[in-house]
C-alpha cells in the first residue's frame, strides 16, 4: 500500500522512467543507459519512500501514540506558547529518508488548533528547526479532556509538509493525517502530568508505539468504595 499523498510523485517518476526506457530502446547509447538507470533508481526509491503499511493500533484511550516512525532525538521540558501556554514535555522524533513518512493521529478527540508556518529548512536534528522550519502545528483535546499538540517539521531535504486535518474535526488514534516528504522531524508536546514511556535513542513506530500515558485519577465511585472500607469508630 502506498501513501495517497505520494501517488503523484510515484506516477511522475514512473512516467520519467518510461520516457527514458523508450529513449534507450530507440538510441541504444551510453547516455540513454545512464539516464534509464538513474530514473529507475528514482522510481524504485519513491516506491519505497511512500510505502504505507497497515498498523495494529493499541486499544487504550489513555495512551498517546507516536505520530510518526523514527528515532527519539530529544525529551525536554519547556514553555509552549501556542497551544498549552505553560511548561510541557517535548518529545522530538527524527525521521530519516528510510523511515515510513505517513503521519498518524496520536490520540482520539477533537482537533481544536491547526496552524501552518512556511518557515525555513534547517537540518531537522537542529534545535532551531522546531521553531523556524516549515511546519504544521496540530492541537487535539482528547475525549477525556487531555491536551496533546504535535508539529510536522520539514527538514533540510524535506520541502513539503502535508496536513489533512481541520479545526473541529473528530479524529481517532492511529488515523492517517498526512506526511512529510523526504526526511523530517515530528515534535510531540504533552502536559507534565502525562507519564512518558519512551526514552532518547529509542526507535518508535507511528500509530503503534505508545509514547506516553494519561494516568486516570480515582473516580467518584472508587472514592466511595474506599470510604466504605474504612473502619467505623465504636464511639459513633
Amino acid at each position: 500500500m502506498f501513501a495517497k499523498d505520494g501517488l503523484k510523485i510515484i506516477n511522475g517518476s514512473l512516467l520519467i522512467f518510461l520516457i527514458f526506457l523508450v529513449s534507450w530502446l530507440y538510441f541504444q547509447n551510453l547516455g540513454s543507459i545512464i539516464l534509464l538507470i538513474l530514473s529507475s533508481i528514482f522510481f524504485l526509491f519513491n516506491l519505497y519512500f511512500f510505502r504505507d503499511p497497515e498498523r495494529s493500533i493499541p486499544n487504550n484511550s489513555q495512551a498517546v501514540l507516536a505520530p510518526a516512525d523514527g528515532r527519539v532525538l530529544q525529551i525536554v521540558q519547556e514553555f509552549e506558547p501556542l497551544y498549552f501556554q505553560e511548561n510541557v514535555n517535548r518529545i522530538s522524533v527524527f525521521l530519516s529518508v528510510f523511515n515510513v513518512h505517513v503521519n498518524r493521529v496520536p490520540i482520539s478527540g477533537i482537533v481544536n488548533y491547526v496552524s501552518y508556518n512556511p518557515g525555513k529548512f534547517f537540518a531537522a536534528y537542529k534545535e532551531k528547526a522546531s521553531l523556524e522550519n516549515e511546519q504544521s502545528v496540530i492541537g487535539i483535546i482528547s475525549n477525556s479532556g487531555e491536551m496533546v499538540m504535535f508539529k510536522q517539521i520539514a527538514g533540510l531535504i524535506a520541502r513539503r509538509v502535508v496536513c489533512n486535518l481541520k479545526e473541529g474535526q473528530q479524529v481517532k488514534a492511529g488515523d492517517r493525517m498526512g506526511m512529510i516528504r523526504y526526511g523530517s522531524r515530528v515534535d510531540i508536546f504533552l502536559p507534565l502530568s502525562a507519564k512518558l514511556i519512551v526514552k532518547v535513542g529509542q526507535t518508535i513506530f507511528g500509530g503503534k508505539s505508545v509514547v506516553a500515558i494519561f494516568e486516570e485519577g480515582p473516580s467518584e465511585k472508587d472514592f466511595e468504595e474506599e470510604l466504605d472500607e474504612l473502619p467505623v469508630s465504636e464511639n459513633l
